[in-house]
């Protein structure tokens, strides 16, 4: 008798229609038919239009690094222009010879924000570094009289400027935001009646109005009610307004995060024993700031573009040095350079931002 045995034929290879690139395409670009005209379309507008900025922004354009300005008649981008200008746009009108101590104090930010995306020390050891490190910065900044022996020469702030005024007032506005905001969260969702309206009517006044009212407010009218013999520094009050604006808002998005949180894992921690205070930084704001990582994130973007609008009270940042520098008499007519490296910076930034939210929300860490 003879025994057959079952074999299985190999697997077969996938359509060609549904793998590689034409599956891609298929599934991606030529879903359905509105998405194969919209696809057509975007193409012939790329067809017409990337060979033109290319041919501006790469082919014909000026790559010289001569201080000389660009001939009147050139077809392409003046990048001359962004080299000679770029100490400004970078550090304002920062001494030359100073140079050295905003560039120590970008490698110690760059070395922390690595330390940061590479999880280089723990949480707690990080989160005080973070609040700390404003400290270590203004004194480079802006230098002190006790330190003038080793270089650390007082520098006016009215010289600051460009993207470095920009980072700064970001990084700061974020550091201290997020715990402001984080209290005030709490404070709304207080079962005592005094915290939980101070912290409502506080969160609601800074909401209803635009961020350029408060700025507005705390440059120009804000010195009108202090004591004569009392004066605080223009840009610590612009400062503030950006870490009130902000904290308002953040306050929402933590809310909402608290919210989230199921009932019965504070019923779980009750019943353990915790103390009330435990719960809240042990169970729920672990799970509730977790919950809207994505909508933080989204707010310190907004928040560094925001710090555009301090221009309104004399403040020049990345993008005010930008306007400035293109109205130079020297350089008149590469606004469009200007305001493309503008937007490049901008968009890198924000792009690195986001990217980092992305990765916390991959790894499930806060």
């Amino acid at each position: 008798m003879d025994v057959k045995v079952f074999k299985s034929s190999p697997d077969q290879p996938p359509p060609f229609e549904s793998s590689g690139v034409v599956g891609w395409l298929k599934a991606n670009l030529f879903s359905t038919k509105t998405s194969g005209v919209l696809t057509i379309l975007a193409l012939a507008f790329l067809w017409k239009t990337l060979p033109l900025l290319i041919s501006w922004a790469l082919i014909d354009a000026t790559w010289s690094t001569s201080p000389v300005a660009c001939p009147p008649d050139a077809s392409g981008a003046c990048w001359t222009f962004i080299v000679v200008k770029f100490r400004v746009l970078m550090l304002g009108l920062y001494p030359e010879h100073l140079m050295w101590r905003p560039i120590v104090a970008f490698f110690l930010f760059a070395g922390t924000c690595a330390a940061t995306y590479f999880r280089w020390i723990g949480t707690r050891f990080l989160m005080l570094l973070w609040l700390l490190l404003p400290l270590p910065l203004f004194l480079l900044i802006n230098g002190s009289n006790s330190f003038q022996t080793i270089g650390l020469v007082p520098v006016e702030q009215s010289l600051w400027g460009g993207l470095m005024l920009s980072t700064g007032l970001a990084a700061i506005g974020i550091i201290w935001s997020l715990p402001v905001g984080i209290l005030l969260a709490l404070g709304r969702r207080s079962r005592l009646p005094l915290i939980k309206a101070i912290c409502v009517t506080l969160i609601e006044c800074i909401r209803g109005v635009p961020l350029i009212t408060i700025l507005f407010m705390a440059s120009v009218m804000l010195p009108i009610f202090l004591p004569q013999d009392m004066t605080i520094n223009n840009l610590l009050r612009v400062q503030i307004g950006i870490i009130l604006f902000s904290s308002a808002y953040i306050a929402e998005v933590v809310r909402g995060g608290l919210q989230a949180v199921p009932p019965g894992q504070i019923e779980a921690a009750n019943s353990l024993g915790l103390k009330p205070w435990r719960v809240t930084w042990l169970v729920v704001l672990p799970q509730a700031l977790r919950h809207v990582v994505p909508s933080l994130i989204g707010r310190c973007v907004a928040l560094f573009k925001d710090t555009s609008l301090v221009i309104i009270v004399g403040l020049l940042d990345f993008l005010g040095m930008i306007k400035a520098s293109a109205q130079d008499p020297q350089w008149l007519g590469h606004d469009a350079e200007a305001y493309v490296f503008c937007a490049l910076v901008y968009w890198a930034i924000c792009f690195s931002i986001s990217r980092y939210g992305k990765s916390i929300e991959h790894r499930n860490q806060w």
